[in-house]
């Protein structure tokens, strides 16, 4: 390992977890409101002895009520979630939900029947806004690159650089090595000697997606660079690189231009000395 790489892999930050970080309330709340209606409606069950027969009452006023019921086990339903039934078939968790027999059957073998009974549970709205809360932490790993963006973007606006965000190749033509697939740069600045085209992520742990993007960026770099015009940029941090080190010093090796929250100073020095043109 270079001493140039261990310098830079030594200034990666622990975090970039801003409180709006953990949980996105706006989300929720939209998930939540989405499906109160029925939510108010499955109220009705809580707190009574005969379930079967209160699901039976309910699914002749209202069947749609019921196809919220995986939520309450964590479940979205765009999962497609399978399970084995009584009979040892494997089915789709929704099919339950299709005849009062179903809905009792799974809200018995799930638990539910006994928080509907002793009440552990005395509002579903409130019930699903809390689970919602929970299913939120598997958007983390996102709101951790949005917020690198984020990070980027106050940087170059104090030092009042001109960018834009999320542009696609295809307003490059010349660039014919990236192939048909459109790719699209998280940043784009111009100089009077180059057009600089960016990627920023950050990473708090570690994956399989790290090797992968350290491999996807170090083959896409020298397919840019190989114009004069143009250079590839990628900002990137967090200390979940440690658990993939040798692929990231692969990378530094190959992208000349591999900055992170710190180094950027340097880039940034670098294209003002160029002159920033606005376009």
């Amino acid at each position: 390992m270079s001493e140039q790489f261990k310098r830079f892999l030594s200034q990666f930050s622990e975090t970039n977890a801003t409180l709006d970080y953990f949980t996105d309330f706006k989300k929720i709340k939209r998930n939540v409101n989405k499906i109160s209606i029925k939510l108010n409606q499955l109220n009705y069950l809580i707190g009574k002895e005969n379930l079967k027969e209160a699901i039976n009452e309910l699914y002749e006023e209202n069947p749609k009520v019921f196809e919220v019921l995986d939520i309450l086990i964590a479940i979205r339903k765009n999962k497609k979630a399978k399970t084995f039934n009584n009979n040892g078939e494997i089915v789709l968790l929704d099919t339950y939900f299709n005849s009062p027999e179903g809905i009792f059957e799974y809200i018995h073998e799930t638990g539910l029947a006994e928080v509907f009974r002793n009440k552990d549970v005395t509002n579903l709205v409130d019930y699903v806004f809390g689970i919602e809360v929970g299913l939120d932490t598997n958007a983390r790993k996102n709101r951790g690159g949005d917020n690198m963006s984020k990070a980027v973007s106050l940087i170059f606006d104090k030092a009042g650089i001109f960018y834009k965000k999320e542009v696609n190749n295809t307003i490059f033509p010349e660039i014919i090595s990236l192939g048909a697939d459109v790719k699209r740069f998280d940043f784009v600045i111009k100089t009077k000697v180059k057009t600089y085209l960016i990627e920023t992520n950050y990473y708090n742990s570690g994956g399989s997606k790290l090797n992968e993007t350290a491999r996807a960026y170090s083959d896409v770099a020298p397919k840019i660079n190989q114009y004069k015009n143009y250079e590839f940029v990628w900002i990137t941090d967090g200390q979940g690189w440690f658990s993939a080190k040798n692929k990231l010093e692969e990378a530094f090796s190959i992208i000349s231009s591999l900055y992170n929250l710190i180094t950027l100073e340097e880039f940034i020095n670098k294209i003002q000395a160029e002159e920033v043109l606005t376009f």
